[in-house]
């Protein structure tokens, strides 16, 4: 297990484009994959039904490595865990939605460790379109990552199966942002 996921983020100078799809020959049917402009897997995410009424998703890395577990619960709000096990793991963050229409989803994430007598605010706000697969995640008033279709030329319109994640330059963890997009997604 990787335990520099959220310690180390990548300080990269140019911004990193990640395609986010479901049809990969590199992945398992259903599974979510996010590959870079070679083609290979990045990061992938596995779903897993509980027993329970809630829903879990796995963020693995390209060598299948448990990153981040991502558990849906019973009020509706999304945690993310350090590993593989949520029951035996770190809690690392917080998502609430705030705004759910039909076609407009914002979110607060909540980073879990700084115990502050104010109340809490949100570090990262994501706001977009989850049918249109076009998200924006903020910190403040930066946005750190966005979504999008990929348009092509005579194509009037272009195909939702497949869509582009830039996250650009800053501290904010790959793996974090990639969790962000599957919650958004959901």
């Amino acid at each position: 297990m990787d335990n520099s996921v959220l310690i180390h983020p990548t300080s990269s100078e140019i911004p990193v484009d990640l395609f986010v799809s479901k049809k990969h020959p590199g992945l398992p049917r259903g599974d979510l994959g996010f590959l870079d402009s070679s083609g290979n897997v990045v990061y992938k995410v596995t779903h897993q039904s509980l027993k329970s009424s809630s829903n879990k998703r796995v963020l693995l890395d390209a060598a299948g490595n448990p990153l981040l577990t991502l558990c849906l619960s019973n009020s509706g709000c999304w945690q993310g865990y350090k590993g593989g096990e949520a029951e035996d793991s770190q809690l690392i963050f917080r998502v609430q939605r705030t705004k759910n229409k039909l076609t407009r989803v914002e979110l607060e994430v909540f980073i879990v460790g700084e115990i502050s007598t104010e109340p809490a605010t949100c570090d990262f706000k994501v706001k977009g379109f989850p049918f249109q697969k076009s998200c924006n995640i903020y910190s403040g008033n930066l946005i750190v990552a966005q979504t999008s279709l990929m348009y092509k030329l005579h194509q009037p319109f272009p195909k939702r199966g497949k869509f582009r994640l830039t996250i650009f330059p800053g501290s904010v963890d790959h793996a974090l942002v990639a969790a962000l997009i599957v919650i958004f997604l959901d």
